[in-house]
């Protein structure tokens, strides 16, 4: 029989640790909107920084700055907030910001084959574990490639440019209330500051400028931290969840799999880590690789979550366009592949997997690949 005690210390451990989980979701939820705020305040300032120093002037070199933005911040989630705060910000216009919200999806991508390659460094076997980063890799730009010319569609020709959701207008004044005293305070802090440094006013010096740039990387780490909290709310999930244990046989069933990758973003909230859970098992030997291109197309989908959520919270309403545009290209192009074209498809990125991983030339040509491709499209 269970004593009494240890079982009240139990069920008081429990609720203590559901009141931390909705703990970090209020902290996170408040860092998460003021971060929106400072990217949107210093968006504004990097725009002759985008324009005239990396030359940003068209979608395709979004497309090439968001995919290496997504390098180097390691996931793509931020990059997408960001995106939508130039937009709000008018840095860049709709088609630039759908542009750049893909390139963080091909560049969070690439981080899985990272993790894999420490898998392999790691003394694990190269081919199991290398094939899950090049998989995500292979599915994400079969897929998100062609969903480019149906978002550039969606978004010019189809009408789809009317529709507009944004939160009441109650809302938006709540959260300047709340927040722009402090994005103003360091408006403030930061100008005073480098006046006091460089000994000379804003008109003279263009401080103003380097404030907005200060602001914005602020914004960055804060969205950063933001997420960092929201995951701590989240459910765990990793590669010896009972979740993966159980759907034994459902795990042949390209449905199947593309739901349960769905799933597991939609609890993540980063495909990074949902495709990341894949490595181990993969591995380890209780996946096999093409069991897993279903998994990484639903994932690619529910991706967006936090990226739609981040639309409605930026005053912008093109911003809730930008990502449904996203939403509904990319899972056209995964349900036509999952309905039509699945085994031939499988054949074919099976095919490339072989060769990227078998050779390593190749691998490396691969990986060349992946970082040249993102640098010749931002300076296109």
């Amino acid at each position: 029989m269970d004593n009494p005690v240890t079982l009240s210390l139990l069920q008081r451990n429990r609720w203590l640790r559901r009141l931390m989980k909705v703990g970090f979701v209020v902290v996170g939820l408040f860092f998460f909107i003021l971060a929106l705020r400072l990217l949107s305040k210093g968006a504004g300032g990097l725009g002759p920084f985008l324009t005239k120093t990396l030359g940003i002037e068209n979608a395709l070199n979004t497309l090439g700055f968001g995919w290496l933005f997504a390098y180097g911040v390691l996931s793509g989630s931020p990059v997408a907030g960001i995106a939508l705060s130039f937009l709000d910000s008018k840095v860049i216009d709709p088609l630039q910001a759908f542009t750049m919200i893909t390139g963080s999806r091909l560049g969070a991508s690439f981080i899985v084959l990272v993790i894999g390659f420490i898998y392999f460094l790691r003394g694990r076997e190269k081919a199991a574990s290398l094939s899950i980063g090049v998989l995500a890799l292979s599915v994400t730009a079969t897929t998100y490639v062609p969903a480019l010319a149906i978002g550039y569609w969606l978004l010019t020709d189809s009408g789809l440019d009317q529709v507009r959701i944004a939160l009441p207008s109650a809302i938006f004044d709540f959260v300047e209330q709340v927040f722009d005293p402090i994005v103003a305070w360091l408006l403030r802090t930061i100008d005073t500051g480098i006046i006091n440094i460089f000994g000379a006013t804003p008109a003279s010096s263009g401080v103003l400028p380097a404030t907005s740039v200060i602001i914005f990387i602020i914004g960055v780490g804060t969205l950063l931290f933001a997420f960092s909290l929201l995951d701590k709310a989240l459910p765990q999930v990793d590669a010896e969840h009972n979740a993966f244990g159980r759907i034994g046989g459902l795990i042949y069933r390209p449905w199947a799999m593309f739901l349960l990758g769905a799933f597991v973003t939609s609890l993540t909230l980063s495909v990074s880590v949902s495709l990341s859970i894949l490595v181990p098992l993969s591995a380890r030997g209780f996946i096999r690789r093409e069991n897993t291109l279903p998994y990484i197309m639903g994932a690619n989908i529910t991706t967006f979550i936090d990226t739609l959520v981040a639309s409605l919270l930026i005053k912008d309403p093109f911003a809730f366009t930008v990502v449904l545009a996203e939403i509904i290209s990319i899972s056209v192009i995964s349900l036509i592949i999952l309905l039509f074209l699945y085994r031939p498809y499988e054949r074919l990125i099976l095919r490339l997997l072989d060769r990227v991983v078998n050779d390593t030339p190749m691998l490396v040509t691969f990986m060349v690949v992946m970082v040249v491709t993102p640098i010749l499209l931002l300076f296109i």
